[in-house]
């Protein structure tokens, strides 16, 4: 799981006691060398669906980049500049060393209060492993922040995995965390938001409907399927209705929700 250049346990102890700001900024110089990164196989899987969709863009976003390992896959699916905003600056400062290119843009900001700056200006946005850091009440303004950031037409894509099920010790230890994450937050200040549990497909569906995005989703087959034929992870299609673009098509009947 960790490598010998990852944290240390005293390391990831201190990063859980603080902020979440805080955290990530004390983890940064180590992170890509946690789980937690973003696998490239994840990135790769995507950005294959995205051009065989959707061909090239013209600019890119990537809300909450982290170290950056979204952003080389952003520069090669968009012709023009790409940004990438995160609360952390120490992860900010590892995605500059990662991407001194001229064309990525890094901006320091909150998620959920997008600068004004970044409004109507990107034809994609994309966010990978950021999800558990926002609570439900939160997403309604993360998601409305993306749709100003983005222009008539433009494209916010996720992946998002199949429900775990209760049989599984993945769904044990996935809940146990969560659990240990709600006594942490509830004994200890400043709060650290970080939950497996509660980003799921119907209500993230119902959130990015209500800010006014028109949902479907693609089968990320890189990751299989399971026994009743569902995709284990699929991408997230959230699109800002513009010319020619209906504000919600309807539901593929091959992919249930």
């Amino acid at each position: 799981m960790f490598t010998s250049q990852g944290p240390t346990v005293r390391e990831l102890a201190v990063q859980a006691l603080s902020s979440v700001e805080r955290g990530y900024d004390l983890l940064s110089p180590k992170f890509d060398q946690t789980p937690f990164r973003t696998p490239d196989r994840m990135l790769d899987a995507v950005e294959e669906t995205l051009a065989q969709r959707e061909g090239s863009f013209e600019a890119g976003l990537d809300v909450c980049c982290g170290t950056g390992a979204g952003l080389g896959m952003l520069r090669r699916l968009c012709r023009g500049r790409v940004t990438g905003v995160d609360l952390s600056a120490g992860m900010l400062a590892q995605a500059a060393r990662a991407h001194p290119e001229e064309r990525v843009d890094l901006v320091r900001a909150d998620a959920r209060a997008l600068p004004a700056g970044l409004a109507d200006s990107y034809d994609l946005a994309v966010s990978f492993g950021a999800f558990g850091h926002f609570l439900p009440a939160e997403r309604p303004a993360l998601f409305a922040g993306v749709h100003t950031a983005l222009r008539p037409g433009g494209l916010f894509a996720f992946p998002i995995g199949a429900p775990i099920p209760p049989a599984s010790p993945v769904w044990w230890a996935v809940a146990g965390f969560d659990a240990a994450m709600r006594v942490r937050n509830a004994v200890w200040r400043p709060p650290f938001v970080m939950y497996y549990r509660t980003f799921p497909l119907g209500g993230v569906r119902a959130d990015l409907l209500a800010a006014g995005f028109a949902v479907e989703t693609a089968p990320l087959d890189h990751f299989g399927r399971r026994d009743d034929g569902t995709p284990r992870w699929r991408l997230l299609l959230a699109r800002k209705p513009g010319p020619g673009v209906p504000r919600q098509p309807p539901v593929r009947q091959h992919e249930p929700a």
